[in-house]
This record gives C-alpha cells, structure tokens and sequence, in this order.
C-alpha cells in the first residue's frame, strides 16, 4: 500500500467516523491524533491555515425551523476538523431584522435567537476549542440596521446626540427627490434615504435598512472598538471585516463619474441604472486609519494572535499591500481577490496574479479565496463536461500555492450555484431588484448538503428548509462522496493533509515554472532542505505534456514520486515528460 492510499484510507475512515457513518472510536482517535500533531512553532496560527466560511442559515438546522443554527455547526466540528479546517468564518450571527441576512445588525453584542442563544455560542467556541479550530466573527463596521437602537435615536431629530453617528445631509433641494448628489448604493438605485420627520436625506451604502456610520465620528470608532473587545474576550480568535474599504465618503460630496463603454455611451447597469465609478465612496485613505485603529485592539491581546481579514474588493495589487500597513501594521490578511475571481481559466492571469501575490506584497502572506456568500460558486469556471475535474484544478492552485487559504462551505463536496428560477421564490432582496439579469445570491446559499436523503439531512424530513435543497444533492453529498476515493471530498482532504505534513508545500517558495507555456499552469515549491514540489494544472479540454527544468532551481534531478494526480492518470517516468488529461492535476515530490 502506498503512502497516498494509506492516508486516504485513513482520511475514509475517518470521515465515515465523523459523519456518523462508522462506528469506531478507537480509530478515529488514531486518526484524530495524526490531524492534530502539525508541526509547531512561533509563527501565528493564521499562517497557512484553511479558513472554512459556514453560512449558518445554511449549515445545519438542529430545532427543525428551516433554518441553521450554532448548534448545528457544534455538531459538525469533528468533520471539519478530519477534513483539517483550522478556522471557521461565521457570517453574522447577531439579532438583525434579516434584510440582508445577518448583514443588518441591531445589536452587536447578543446573538440572534433563530441562531440560537450566547450559551451556544460559548459552546461553539469551547468545543472548537478542543480540536484547535479558531472561531472568527464576521465584524460589520460599515453600516447598522435602521432598527438598531443608535439608528432610531439619530433620526429621531437633528438634535439628538447620536444624531452625528450616521451620514445625514440635506438634499439640492428641500423636500424628496432631491437627493444630495448621484451616489448609489450597491444594490440598486439611489443610496440616499429622505426622512420626512427631519427632511435630510442619509446615506446607505447597501440597502437601504442599512444606514452607514459616520466614522469620522470618535464615538463611533469608540463603540466599535469596545464591539471587537467584548468579542475577543468571549474567545473569538478573529474578524472578518465586512464591507471594510466603503467606511468613509468624498468630504467634498462630489458626484461619482459615469462608466462609459467604447463608443462612450453611458453604460446601464443590471438594476437599470446609469452606471457610476465608487471612487469617492471606496477606498478612501481614512480606512487606514481605522484599519490600524482595529489593529492595536487586537494586538493588545497579546499572545492571541488574533486575526484581522478584511473584505477587500480592489483594483490592483499595489492596493492589495498597502491593506497589510506601510509597517504590517493593518490588516493580517486581505482577501486576495485578484486571483479567484479571474473568472475564466486564463493561465497568462493566473500566473501573473499568483506571482504578484507571492513577490509583490512585500513577503507578506496572501489570502486567497475562490467563492463565497456573495459570488457564484467555483462552478462558474466549468464548462459543462468537466467541471469535476476542473474543480480539482481549483482547488489545487488554492491549496498548493504559498497562502492562506479560505474556503465556502459545500466546496469540499463540489456543490453548485442553483438560483432560484422563478422571480416570486426569491429571497434575496438584490435579487428582487435585479430580476431577471441579477437572480440575487440564493443560489450560492442553498443549505448543506449532508447525505442522500430528506432534505440532504440538513434539517428534519417534513421540514421546509429555508432555500430549497438543489437536485444535486442526491449526488453531491458528504455520506456518498465519503466512500468514493476518487471524489471532490477527498481530493480536498488530501490536499489538506499534504499542505499540512509536506514542508514545501506548507511554506516553502512558490516559483512559476514554464511561464511560456498558455495551456498548463506550474510552478515548484521550495523549502530549505527539503525536497522540492512540482505543481502543473491543465488549463484546456485537451491532453497536455509538459517537461520541468529545474536547472536555474538548483535542481538537477528528474525524477519524482507522485504525491497527487486526477483520477485515472499515469505516473510519469520523468520530469522530462508528464503528461496530463483535460483539466487534469500532477502533484510530484522531486526525488
């Protein structure tokens, strides 16, 4: 038996254990014992970890409602921890109307009761606790609810002291449909509100039940502040910093610029309204300073290594390192958003935007992500035959590469994006404004899919859940992916064991190898004293051979032992001549 099957029988067997599925105690604690013996050090726990984002709507419904829960999520922690999840993202749990799911808070401080209780919650985080896996909180800075207590006290008259906690301003004109100039909000139309008792307008930057904050304001920053401690002092280990480049606002209140196409027409967006650049309402340089504001309230924690991740949507690399601080000083980790959502299996881009991550961000770690609750999922890249395969291609460049790596609930599984396909069966409020060029995120969001069976035991099987279960389910699922060596489920596991158990991969210099080459992506890890890891993704539908000179490496060596490969290929005599099927993967370990 080789050393791969030998850690994918123990990855089955193990996974059968977790899902309930097999019934021996005394392997999994062998097996859980190898999950956690990674090597230790001095450096952040963060580093090269695998965040997993849970949905919790999404996750697990344990009180038959249709709905997630934190328990459900308690539920699960022993198979995330043999898948080898290190950290968990829980989009909000606070109590929120649920305009945006979660995503409008009115308070800060509790949990909302259709997630559970704060007793829960604590459970969560001890039982996580126990297998090492990190909780990190999704911290919404940006905005409130309008029904949070702040919001109602500002718009209760121009001369309430919280008055100045939110962005109010008069229109051109008094009176509605003046508003004060032409900024829009990311979900459509106008993001100014009147208010007819005080007859100013204020500005959301999202919905309009989500009112922004005023972050030149100290006693916002304050409150805020005080929001990160209490949590950190409730055990989370990091944030999650929704929305985090929109805080601040053009002080000068000048108008946004059209987006014209190449006759230099107005371009209409997908809500039918002129299409504006954000520049005054994103990325503003203010952020910096909140940024390294949040930074020292984490930091003071000392001995914590407490995370800060941020949302962070840019244009370009060079904004992607000035989010780490001119002295590491803001965030740990910026999503690197350049590299997974390219969109299309273009290798010339892919190449150039892994490189710019690994030399042009001053060493820094990035953070690379593919999907999440807001974006399709990574089945936006297939093409309708071999999108397994290509998911694996995915999944490879995300964990092979020198990063941290973030993953989307159900990706492990291969789930796929299935919005909704009649207007009236839409949740999602951008997806109601939008209908039908923009079918809002539900289909990125539909629940777990855990077995074969009723509801995909998300929840009980004369339950309605609260987004339909997707046909796939019956395919795509924990209990049958489980017993399939050759599934998505445990090609995640192995590529998770190998990030963690093989030094290269774990941390060594990531190179890209035959950087003329258009169809097959590579590149070599590189470790001080160990062997060195060659990695090549076909980028096409067609059989390609690639040879490896890793000459200017160092390297004088063809051989290799096969460390991962797709299903059904071959192991290649030498370097000189590997040969890959459509979309197909070679993982090899120079000998």
């Amino acid at each position: 038996m080789t050393q791969l099957t030998k850690r994918a029988s123990m990855a089955l067997a193990a996974m059968l254990l977790a899902t309930g599925l097999l019934g021996a105690p005394q392997l999994f604690a062998q097996t859980h014992a190898v999950a956690t013996t990674a090597t230790q050090n001095a450096e952040p726990w963060w580093k090269h970890a695998v965040i997993y984002e849970v949905y919790p709507r999404s996750f697990q419904d344990t009180n038959n409602d249709g709905i997630g829960d934190l328990n459900g999520i308690t539920q699960h922690l022993d198979y995330l921890k043999v898948l080898g999840v290190d950290a968990i993202w829980l989009t909000p749990i606070y109590p929120s109307p649920q305009v945006d799911f979660g995503y409008d808070i009115s308070n800060y401080e509790a949990v909302d009761p259709q997630y559970g209780t704060m007793k829960d919650f604590d459970h969560l985080v001890a039982e996580a606790k126990k297998r090492n896996i990190r909780i990190i909180m999704d911290l919404v800075l940006n905005h409130t609810s309008d029904k949070s207590p702040w919001f109602i006290e500002s718009r209760s008259s121009k001369t309430n002291p919280k008055r100045n906690w939110y962005m109010w301003h008069d229109g051109t004109a008094p009176g509605p449909g003046h508003p004060p100039n032409n900024w829009q909000s990311d979900f459509g139309h106008s993001a100014w509100e009147y208010d007819a008792k005080t007859g100013q307008y204020y500005y959301h930057k999202f919905y309009i039940q989500q009112p922004d904050l005023n972050w030149n304001n100290p006693q916002v920053r304050k409150a805020m502040y005080g929001v990160e401690r209490f949590w950190i002092n409730r055990g989370v280990d990091g944030f999650r910093l929704d929305a985090i480049t929109t805080l601040f606002e053009d002080p000068k209140m000048r108008d946004d610029l059209p987006v014209l196409d190449a006759n230099g027409k107005q371009k209409i967006n997908e809500f039918g309204d002129p299409q504006l650049n954000d520049t005054m309402t994103n990325n503003l340089p203010e952020v910096h300073d909140v940024l390294r504001e949040l930074r020292k309230v984490s930091d003071s924690y000392k001995g914590r290594n407490v995370v800060l991740i941020g949302e962070t949507y840019l244009n370009n690399i060079g904004d992607l390192k000035k989010m780490y601080g001119a002295n590491d000083d803001e965030l740990n980790l910026p999503m690197d958003m350049q590299i997974g959502f390219i969109n299309k299996l273009d290798v010339g881009l892919f190449r150039q935007r892994i490189n710019e991550a690994q030399t042009e961000i001053d060493g820094n770690l990035p953070l690379i992500v593919f999907d999440n609750h807001d974006n399709e999922r990574w089945d936006r890249y297939g093409d309708g035959t071999h999108n397994q395969d290509i998911g694996r291609v995915l999944a490879t460049i995300l964990f092979a590469t020198r990063d941290t790596a973030m993953m989307y609930y159900g990706d492990e599984i291969a789930m796929v994006t299935t919005p909704p396909t009649r207007k009236e069966d839409v949740k999602d409020p951008v997806g109601i404004t939008g209908w039908p060029k923009n079918k809002g995120r539900d289909g990125e969001r539909t629940p777990m899919q855990w077995n074969d069976g009723p509801n995909a035991g998300f929840t009980g099987p004369n339950v309605k859940p609260w987004l339909p279960i997707p046909p796939s389910y019956k395919q795509s699922n924990v209990k049958t992916e489980v017993a399939d060596f050759d599934s998505m489920l445990n090609w995640y596991k192995e590529l998770i064991t190998l990030r963690r158990d093989n030094p290269a991969i774990k941390d060594g210099k990531n190179i890209m190898l035959n950087t003329s080459d258009n169809n097959v992506l590579s590149w070599l890890r590189q470790a001080p004293g160990q062997p060195a890891v060659v990695v090549a993704c076909n980028f096409t539908a067609q059989p390609q051979k690639v040879s490896f000179d890793l000459s200017s490496q160092g390297i004088t060596s063809k051989q290799a032992k096969t460390l991962m490969k797709t299903p059904g290929s071959s192991d290649p005599a030498s370097l000189d001549s590997v040969n890959l099927p459509p979309f197909g993967v070679y993982i090899g370990q120079v000998q």
